[in-house]
Parts: structure tokens; C-alpha cells; sequence
């Protein structure tokens, strides 16, 4: 996990000083040009680590060598757990690491860095879009997370419908490429698109969070409630085994592989929130899925087919 070595390399960097990148390879036991990406990974983070080129250079951490990370100003620590936090939901040695990180950290440091940590969530699991890349709108909502300020938020509902409403913000996660800010509102936790604000001022209005707050806890529960809404209708069907993960891309954690049959074809259960929506995916495959179980959805396929021979008479 890239936030294991993260923290590694700063550490080895104030236990030695300075540090070659083929020297912070053999210890780490990764290759060269990944010890040299991790180098510039801090480097570009705002943490005070630098080359040297020359003779007897390599990368040092400005200061000097030390054992703990008192020489870190308050925007550099922010800096270093906002680049490794988020792998901390998903990795215990990551949470683990930046446990003791924090306990090395000046007194008048730690809640900053511990926001920084716990202000965003990776969620690598797809809900099969294709996503959109990181929204400039992201740093500013996480600065407001951080800094732990109230913002004042312009939303764009699905039917355009637009709404002014003052949050409090508790944290984001990165699901498949698209972003969401969870908040505090005068009705309780809301969840939101991040695409779909249209402003966002931050205000010098201190933010509330609950004390028993933890964002990766949290986002399980809307994911929960969000996937028991995407899988009220399921079906059962064979496709080739080389086939299951180009499957499981389409349906999420709503593709639950079976045993491969003798024939070389596996038994997959999908399920999506209607049975149109698993037909209309299923139409594009063909004749290469073949479905098993799913009456309503059987029943979709069949008008479907009966529309586009109308459409498309032979």
C-alpha cells in the first residue's frame, strides 16, 4: 500500500537525513523509479523533502535528521495525512501507521492532522459509471473538512431544481472517479454530489461533528441503503467464465459469481433496481448470456426484442 511506504520513506528520511533513491529502494524493497515517484509524491505534497544533485546527494528532509516530526509545520503535517489518510479506510497497516504518526506530532498539531486523515474516503468498488475526473470543487470542500468551517452550499437537483442550504462538513469519498460530500444539516446526515454544486462559500462558522464520527463507517451505511435500492429485482444467468469480470463491471458488488459449469459457463445472480434496467444491459450481450432465472426480466427481454424488430424489420 503506497501510504505504508509514505510513511516509511519520511521516517527513514529524518532517521538518516538524506536518503538516495536506489538506497530507499533496497530498503523498501521496490524498484527504483516507484522510490523516486514516492520521493516526489511528499515532495509535491507541501512536506519539506528536496533533492540534491551531485556528489553525495540524494533526497533530504529539510532540518536535518531527527526521531520524531517536530520539525513539521502545521500545513506540512496537513499536507502528509491528506496524502495518506484516505488509504487508511481501506488498509490497517495504513490506519495503523498513522496512529503512531499523530502520537509523533507537536500537541497543537494533532487535531488538524487527524482531520486531514479522516477527511476523505477512497471507495474503489465501481457502481458501474464511468465517472468524471477530480472537480476543483473538491479542494475547497475538503480545506472547509479540515479547518472544520461550515459551508454555505448551492445544490443542482436532478430536475434542475436548485437549493441554498448551510452544511456542516464531515467528510469526502472518491467512489469510481465521482465525489461525495457528506454533512451535517438541520435534518440529520445528507449525502452529496459533489458534480452537482454549483457553489460552495466557506464561512467562519465553526462546523459541528459528532465526536463518534468516522467517515469510512458512515459511507458503508449510505452505500448499504443505496445498494438495497439498486438490487430490489435479481435474475440468474450463464455466461462464459472469461466473460465474470467484464460482468461484474456492468453490475458492481451486484454480481455474485457461482461455479464454473462444465461447459465452461458460469452461473451469475445480478440484480439492479429494475428488471429493465438488468434487460437492457443483458440485450447488449446477445446470444452470449444466457438467462436462467428472472421471469420480469425475461419478460423485458422479450419486449425489447419485439421493439427493435419493429424498429428494425429484416
Amino acid at each position: 500500500m503506497r501510504a505504508d511506504r509514505l510513511v516509511a520513506t519520511l521516517l527513514l528520511l529524518q532517521s538518516r537525513g538524506r536518503v538516495t533513491a536506489a538506497e530507499l529502494a533496497d530498503e523498501l524493497e521496490v524498484s527504483v523509479a516507484t522510490a523516486r515517484r514516492d520521493l516526489e509524491a511528499l515532495s509535491t505534497a507541501g512536506i519539506p523533502v528536496y533533492p540534491q544533485a551531485g556528489r553525495g546527494g540524494g533526497w533530504s528532509l529539510v532540518g536535518g535528521a531527527r526521531t520524531d516530526l517536530s520539525g513539521l509545520s502545521a500545513t506540512e503535517a496537513q499536507a502528509l495525512f491528506l496524502l495518506v489518510g484516505p488509504a487508511a479506510a481501506i488498509a490497517p497497516e495504513a490506519k495503523a501507521a498513522l496512529r503512531k504518526l499523530v502520537r509523533a506530532l507537536p500537541t497543537t498539531f494533532r487535531a488538524d492532522a487527524e482531520a486531514a486523515a479522516s477527511a476523505v474516503v477512497i471507495d474503489p468498488t465501481t457502481w458501474g459509471g464511468r465517472g468524471k475526473p477530480r472537480p476543483e470543487m473538491v479542494d475547497r470542500l475538503q480545506a472547509a473538512v479540515v479547518r472544520r468551517l461550515k459551508v454555505e452550499l448551492v445544490y443542482a437537483r436532478r430536475l434542475q431544481e436548485r437549493t441554498t442550504r448551510l452544511v456542516d462538513p464531515w467528510g469526502l469519498v472518491d467512489k469510481d472517479d465521482v465525489w461525495y460530500l457528506l454533512a451535517g444539516t438541520d435534518a440529520g446526515q445528507r449525502t452529496f454530489r459533489v458534480d452537482r454544486i454549483v457553489a460552495a462559500e466557506v464561512t467562519d462558522q465553526p462546523a459541528h461533528r459528532p465526536a463518534d464520527f468516522e467517515l469510512a463507517a458512515a459511507w458503508e451505511r449510505v452505500v448499504d441503503e443505496i445498494e438495497q435500492r439498486r438490487s430490489l429485482v435479481s435474475a440468474t444467468v450463464l455466461v462464459p467464465a472469461r466473460f465474470v469480470d467484464v460482468l461484474r463491471g456492468q453490475f458492481g458488488r451486484h454480481c455474485e459469481p457461482g461455479e464454473e459449469q462444465p461447459d465452461g459457463r458460469v452461473g451469475v445472480r445480478i440484480a439492479a433496481q429494475t428488471a429493465l434496467n438488468i434487460a437492457q444491459v443483458l440485450a447488449g450481450w446477445g446470444a452470449t448470456i444466457e438467462l436462467v432465472d428472472g421471469p420480469s426480466v425475461r419478460a423485458e427481454l422479450t419486449r425489447l426484442a419485439a421493439e427493435l424488430s419493429a424498429r428494425y424489420p429484416a
